[in-house]
């Protein structure tokens, strides 16, 4: 099994959730975060002045697919959420070693 955390802009949230239900994965994640990368945040004007804000609005996908899955929660994911500007933001993918489902015990894939 493999977590895939996607940080992506917060108005992609429902193409995302659609592109990974349509593939079977309904079981999700979305926390709302704030971050930066190479764009340093973003200037916003307040009462006339520019202000630079240090920290943009976004939002991490936490999704736990099989293994055979993973290529194409990764590619639904990018195609969804990519609008080809600066701060679209990054998926990063790493194994599970247990999965429990507190209602019914059941483990690892079962579970998902």
């Amino acid at each position: 099994m493999l977590m895939i955390e996607a940080v992506i802009k917060p108005h992609k949230i429902d193409a995302v959730k659609q592109a990974l239900a349509k593939m079977g994965v309904l079981g999700v994640t979305a926390l709302e975060c704030k971050g930066f990368g190479k764009q340093m945040g973003h200037t916003e004007r307040y009462r006339g002045s520019r202000v630079d804000v240090g920290f943009v609005p976004k939002v991490l996908f936490k999704v736990c697919v099989k293994l055979e899955d993973a290529e194409k929660a990764t590619a639904a994911i990018v195609e969804a959420a990519r609008t080809g500007e600066v701060g679209d933001g990054k998926i990063f993918v790493y194994p599970v070693a247990r999965v429990i489902r507190i209602r019914t015990g059941e483990t690892n894939e079962q579970a998902l």
